[in-house]
């Protein structure tokens, strides 16, 4: 049996409007200047309190905590308009959909979504019941701390050798090589390819067919450098991308 752990914005969700939104609005209602959209972007995947205290350039304190509780309720109530609807990335459901019915594999997810937010993600038609283990903000330190891969692989009752962390960004990557699992990135989140493959991101998948076949070579025991060099896809060590 093995684990695979999907970080949620920016990987499964397409969040980055409403979370910039959230975000403006909230620098907004506070008198400070309101943070560009890639400012934001780059720290999304952090806890609240950590991606806020960061845009001010600051420790997190009570006014940066005070912030997070207006945050989430700007959110809220983004939420309820379609256009700030946060809706899973091209072939992502039908991936899920796959994985989930594989009785070699358990599906979980490392997020620095709110408990809350991962409830209400996990009430919808597109993710209800594939999910086995979870952790987020409200459970563990900020990523890359590995508390959330360690505590899903706990939890689960397999290794973190035996554990796959998908995400896009540096957060996820440097979350896994701290837990001592493997890291995917996807390129179509919040982070540079560059980035994760610094960060320590075995490869990068270019769509999510490549992701599929990316993690069905890692379940049946293919490493990524192997499966690079058959497909002549091979750029360096760790440098390469399947399109």
């Amino acid at each position: 049996m093995r684990l695979i752990l999907f970080d949620v914005d920016g990987t499964l969700i397409d969040s980055k409007a409403i979370i910039h939104e959230s975000m403006r609005l909230t620098f907004q209602r506070w008198g400070y200047d309101e943070p560009s959209c890639e400012a934001t972007r780059g720290l999304i995947g952090l806890t609240l309190d950590s991606a806020i205290a960061s845009l001010l350039g600051r420790d997190i304190d009570d006014e940066t905590l005070a912030m997070v509780s207006d945050y989430k309720d700007i959110y809220l109530q983004l939420s309820r308009q379609p256009e700030m609807q946060s809706l899973p990335f091209v072939g992502i459901t039908a991936m899920i959909d796959r994985l989930a019915r594989r009785n070699d594999v358990m599906l979980g997810l490392a997020t620095g979504k709110s408990r809350r937010g991962v409830r209400t993600m996990l009430e919808t038609p597109h993710f209800s019941g594939r999910f086995a283990v979870s952790r987020c903000a409200d459970d563990c330190p900020s990523k890359p701390h590995p508390a959330m891969v360690l505590e899903c692989c706990d939890e689960a009752g397999i290794s973190p050798s035996r554990t796959l962390v998908v995400g896009d960004t540096s957060f996820d990557m440097e979350m896994a090589c701290a837990a001592r699992a493997t890291g995917l990135g996807v390129s179509w989140g919040n982070h540079p390819t560059g980035h994760m493959l610094s960060a320590g991101a075995c490869a990068v998948a270019h769509s999510s067919l490549a992701l599929q076949k990316m993690v069905d070579d890692w379940l049946d025991g293919v490493s990524f450098d192997e499966a690079a060099e058959s497909a002549s896809f091979f750029q360096g060590v760790r440098a390469f991308q399947y399109a």
